[in-house]
């Protein structure tokens, strides 16, 4: 009994930690759609990874030195990125941090931004993301900007 007993919690652990490793493929998924979707100018495909009411933030540093809140409207990025334009929107991430509770996932991606072959800037993206019916789905980003001291 003791043996079946330690079977059941060794298989209950191993397919937790399968089922969460599922989500943060999936996650990283939709975030790598976002990513592919600014390299080919391709809003509808940049839309199929927000969320309805998605939230789009940014810190930015004003020349005084002071930290600004910007808040962004996911209708201009979704414009921007879908307006034919002559460089590639390139943002280079790497992953840090993924944690999942349920449907409730953030994700923290240091990144490097280049139009076309020109570096523009870098930063941190911070992702938090809902799992819906339909997949996971981007619900806000907030992100830091700079020009230099970029993360590796």
């Amino acid at each position: 009994m003791k043996k079946l007993f330690l079977l059941a919690i060794l298989i209950s652990l191993s397919s937790t930690k399968a089922f969460c490793q599922t989500d943060k493929d999936d996650i990283k998924k939709a975030i790598n759609t976002m990513f592919d979707a600014m390299r080919k100018g391709d809003s509808t495909l940049l839309k199929s990874v927000f969320a309805d009411g998605m939230v789009l933030q940014g810190l930015d540093t004003k020349a005084d030195g002071t930290i600004v809140l910007m808040n962004e409207k996911p209708e201009g990025f979704l414009k921007a990125v879908g307006t034919p334009h002559k460089e590639v929107y390139d943002e280079r991430i790497t992953y840090g941090d993924i944690k999942v509770d349920g449907a409730l996932a953030s994700v923290w991606t240091p990144y490097k931004f280049y139009r076309g072959a020109a570096f523009s800037h870098c930063g941190i993206n911070f992702f938090q993301l809902m799992k819906t019916p339909n997949g996971w789905k981007i619900i806000y980003i907030v992100d830091t900007r700079r020009k230099d001291n970029c993360p590796e």
